[in-house]
């Protein structure tokens, strides 16, 4: 077989794989769109639900989804970045380091539902914050943690050697290097990071519905230590216990969903974008 040959086989093969991934979510989303479009209107996504959810609108979920979000985000991202920055920049190799990292590539493989339990035990009822958005938060930080830590160490080992030699040679501090040679070159990297755990923490059902989630709220969350409706158990809920609702309902609050999730991603997407520019190497 001729060098050509192989070459177009392998460009065959790996053709024919990346078309059997693209298009089963091609064809979910079109199955989504085609079903759920019709139920999306200003009074979908900005009113109260009513009549034990079965009409009204989503707008508590779509907030409350925000509110999730944003507080694991809040949470997981400095202590991410921390905990990499001394990972990379001040552990030696020695078993302790090596524990860590063997510890934080674990929990990335631990289920969701792991989660929800562990954040029930330790902010519902040991730390006393109920059922509330902050104890959801704080789980949902957890479990998007390993995630951030590890898209963080990988940009920040990937930022070249002779960076931090420069600055050393001048006379800046260890931490002055990290913070001005190091972290604005890696942020990028650490932005990928946040970028996958949004995507998770927006989509997760079991960990919110052990700590925050609510069946039926009649009004917004007032506190931190409020419940609060959320996008993934709203549609988990109409679609499974709540008879009488209309398909392009549930179609429609899926849709709705993937829509938030896309648009949070590509904010970040743009931000890492911007920061890439910046780039000298």
């Amino acid at each position: 077989m001729s060098a050509r040959l192989a070459q177009k086989i392998a460009f065959a093969v790996l053709l024919l794989a990346t078309l059997l991934v693209v298009f089963p979510v091609i064809i979910i989303l079109g199955i989504i769109v085609a079903k759920g479009a019709s139920a999306i209107s200003w009074e979908f996504l900005f009113s109260m639900p009513r009549d034990g959810m079965t009409a009204g609108g989503i707008f508590p979920a779509i907030l409350g989804t925000l509110y999730l979000v944003l507080g694991a985000v809040l949470f997981a991202v400095p202590l991410g970045v921390l905990a990499a920055v001394y990972l990379v920049e001040y552990s030696s190799d020695n078993w302790f380091s090596r524990l860590v990292k063997l510890a934080i590539v674990n929990l990335a493989g631990v289920p969701s539902v792991v989660y929800g339990l562990f954040g029930l035990g330790i902010f519902v009822t040991f730390f006393r914050f109920g059922a509330s958005i902050l104890s959801g938060s704080l789980t949902l930080g957890i479990m998007i943690l390993p995630v951030i830590i590890t898209s963080a160490r990988e940009a920040l080992e990937s930022v070249p050697r002779h960076f931090r030699t420069v600055s050393l040679s001048l006379g800046a501090s260890h931490w002055q290097t990290i913070r001005h040679s190091v972290l604005p070159h890696a942020l990028p990297g650490i932005l990928t990071g946040m970028i996958l755990g949004l995507g998770r923490a927006a989509g997760e059902t079991a960990p919110i519905l052990f700590t925050v989630a609510a069946f039926y709220l009649p009004r917004l969350p007032q506190s931190v230590f409020d419940q609060t409706m959320a996008l993934p158990y709203h549609l988990y809920v109409i679609s499974t216990q709540v008879p009488g609702i209309a398909e392009n309902v549930r179609y429609g609050t899926a849709l709705v969903l993937l829509t938030l999730v896309l648009l949070l991603n590509l904010a970040a997407i743009l931000l890492r974008s911007r920061f890439r520019r910046k780039k000298k190497w």
